[in-house]
């Protein structure tokens, strides 16, 4: 039997058992539960991998006292592995009389064998000696503790903590451990603590150790001690029991993903109770208590069938009470002296204007470099003013809301919630009799705050948005702090990508490049380098590129249009969708080719006269005089088109040049002896491509 079949065999009679480990903690931090347990999901799942120890599945279980992974099927032993060393040539193995060379018997007594042991194969074109055995394969319960405590070790944990006097490091003080394979005990230590097979279960309910037989019993046996162990089931209980509160009272509670995932981290045995709150709360605005609830008090928020906000909240607590009124009374006391806190700070911040809060903004530093808030309420406020009149907006209203902008940092509600930045401003401008559409911008000038979004709803908050993002974005790469990289602390990517979406999405005509060049004035201060404005405007058409491939555009469309570098972002996207229409006709690729070779001949006539008129007289073949003639048709349809910048129609009449041009290119010899003649066609395929070039360049469509 050879080591090939020797391995074969082996791997066709492997066993496998389950592996659970359960590692033990105190209250982990919620918001870190879910990505810890991932980790450690992942970094078994890799070390299994790395050991080729195959298994049939991976599944990880979190709780606030727990990280636990189970494994099934799981090898109970590495494969055998067939090895070949391989020695010396042949021909240098033995000398002329058949003898065995040193070489040979060097390589035999290295590998522990009688020189008759080892084979020749041929490698690499040469016949050389070799040695076959079999290398067997690790014990799997032998290995489980070192891989337990590497993916440990490699948890993202920012701030690692020693508790008693420990040398060990975790993220929370560890108290048990759990290591079954199969039904035994892996034996480790792991962060000081002895593995076994007794896990706990909760806290209060049934505050005793938990006997686990087998890796298959750890839910059930968990879960008889009042512990659901397993994350995504103990989160959609929670939102049924959520919802069954809400249906209670008629009403809907709003179930939030971020504040879902924050309560499933925080409880191993939900129980959802409804609290209530005086009505008197309820003249505050809706946003600084729904913060207060969620940031403070982790509960959910009710409305009616209207959508009105209800003097209701549901709290999930993690034990079952014999008296559940005393629970909700409990969150009642603590969440009213919030509710209080949010009140006093509204009443007490509008006895102050917005604007009367300007100076304020002066003892705020925006960036070292540049300057306070203040100075950039200055900067934004004229920006506003100048891309308002480029709209058309309304220039008075997009200045003063800029000016107004940043002042809600300075209050009472914003110091509690920061959240609640430009939410709260708006409040506010409205209690000053600012006008509304100035009120709404100073909430919309955040807009998109991420990916996805919803875009501001006034023409005021939109350009408040974008001169507010590219000052910002001006600023910071005038003073050498662009982001590198995947580092972007000034999140400059999300900003650019939204001015890009907001003028796209909004429609809106404006000019990109010039407001880049406006936004560069109003940094006086700082001695701008020259090539700045075009710095920042490829920044911009960096995020349009990201987008388009998002969409599924392809690099070649984009590359067509960035060319001719349209700085209307509109515009811009106009064409791209134009030629992404048109990329898919079937005349495309053949006009594409074309166009390239158009474009290579026109390079190659540096010299002659590109700008020179076409003679019809000097036309000699048909196929000329036809290309000439639909040129001429196509020019008087697709310039009002392009005009309007109706990009698609307009392309889609050109395709229909396919045929007089592929004519033109089988029946004429553009290079003519004669040099007017040749000039003359010149003039009629630079004709031809600035009709295209009207729209993009086509030629990058070509697959060579």
């Amino acid at each position: 039997m050879t080591p090939l079949d020797i391995v074969e065999e082996s791997q066709d009679t492997m066993a496998t058992k389950d592996f659970l480990v359960e590692i033990g903690t105190g209250e982990l931090p919620p918001k870190a539960l879910r990505m810890l347990s991932e980790s450690f999901l992942e970094g078994l799942r890799a070390a299994l991998k790395s050991a080729d120890l195959a298994f049939d599945s991976i599944t990880p279980f979190a709780t606030p006292r727990r990280l636990a992974v189970r494994v099934t099927g799981l090898q109970e032993h590495q494969a055998d592995k067939a090895q070949e060393r391989f020695g010396p040539a042949l021909a240098a193995a033995y000398d002329k009389d058949g003898k065995a060379t040193p070489a040979a018997a060097g390589f035999a007594r290295s590998c522990g064998v009688a020189l008759e042991d080892l084979d020749s194969v041929e490698k690499d074109g040469v016949v050389k000696l070799v040695h076959r055995s079999v290398a067997k394969g690790g014990d799997t319960r032998l290995l489980l503790a070192d891989m337990v405590a590497r993916s440990l070790a490699a948890l993202p944990i920012p701030k690692k903590m020693r508790w008693g006097s420990s040398r060990d490091e975790f993220v929370r003080p560890v108290h048990w451990v759990v290591m079954l394979f199969g039904t035994e005990v892996v034996p480790a230590t792991v962060l000081g603590i002895t593995s076994s097979n007794q896990s706990r279960g909760h806290r209060f309910l049934h505050n005793q150790q938990v006997m686990l037989g087998s890796a298959a019993e750890y839910e059930d046996k968990l879960l008889a001690a009042s512990v659901i162990v397993d994350y995504e089931q103990r989160k959609a209980l929670i939102r049924k029991l959520v919802a069954a509160e809400g249906e209670k009272l008629g009403a809907r509670v709003v179930i939030e993903e971020d504040l879902l995932e924050e309560v499933t981290s925080l409880v191993e045995w939900p129980i959802a109770l409804t609290g209530k709150f005086d009505t008197h709360f309820l003249s505050v605005p809706r946003e600084a208590l729904v913060s207060s609830m969620k940031s403070h008090q982790k509960c959910f928020y009710l409305l009616d069938q209207q959508g009105n906000l209800l003097p209701n909240f549901v709290t999930v607590s993690n034990l079952k009470s014999l008296d559940p009124s005393q629970v909700i009374a409990g969150n009642e006391r603590v969440i009213r002296p919030r509710l209080s806190d949010a009140r006093f700070f509204y009443d007490t911040d509008r006895k102050q204007s917005l604007a009367s809060r300007l100076e304020q903004l002066k003892t705020i530093v925006f960036q070292q470099e540049l300057g306070t808030v203040f100075e950039k309420s200055q900067r934004v406020s004229r920006l506003a003013g100048l891309i308002a009149i480029e709209l058309p907006a309304n220039e008075t209203w997009c200045a003063r809301a800029a000016l107004l902008s940043k002042c809600d940092l300075v209050t009472n509600m914003v110091s509690e919630f920061a959240e609640l930045q430009g939410i709260i401003g708006q409040y506010y401008a409205l209690h000053d009799n600012e006008p509304a559409e100035v009120a709404a911008a100073l909430n919309e000038q955040y807009m998109p705050r991420f990916s996805g979004d919803q875009l501001p709803g006034t023409l005021t908050g939109s350009v408040l948005a974008i001169a507010d993002k590219l000052d910002t974005i001006v600023g910071l790469f005038a003073i050498g702090q662009p982001p590198t990289g995947s580092k972007d602390p000034f999140a400059l990517r999300r900003a650019a990508l939204g001015i890009l979406r907001i003028i796209v999405e909004k429609e809106l005509d404006l000019d990109i490049l010039q407001a880049i060049r406006l936004a560069c004035a109003g940094y006086s201060n700082l001695t701008v380098k020259p090539g700045l404005d075009n710095q920042v405007f490829e920044f911009l058409l960096d995020r349009f590129k990201a987008w388009y491939q998002a969409e599924g555009v392809s690099a070649e469309v984009f590359q067509s249009v960035l060319v001719l570098r349209p700085s209307k972002p509109l515009d811009f996207n106009l064409r791209i969708r134009a030629v992404h229409h048109f990329s898919k006709l079937p005349e495309a690729q053949s006009l594409a080719s074309a166009n390239k070779r158009v474009s290579n001949i026109l390079q190659k006539e540096v010299g002659s006269d590109e700008s020179g008129k076409i003679n019809p007289a000097l036309f000699k073949e048909e196929a000329e005089k036809l290309l000439a003639k639909v040129l001429d048709d196509q020019n008087a349809i697709v310039t009002p088109l392009f005009q309007n910048r109706d990009y698609t129609r307009g392309l889609e009449s050109l395709a229909s040049c396919k045929v007089a041009i592929d004519r033109f290119f089988d029946d004429v010899l553009v290079m003519d002896e004669d040099p007017v003649i040749r000039g003359n066609r010149i003039a009629l395929l630079t004709e031809l491509r600035s009709l295209f070039l009207k729209v993009a360049d086509i030629s990058y469509l070509h697959n060579s």
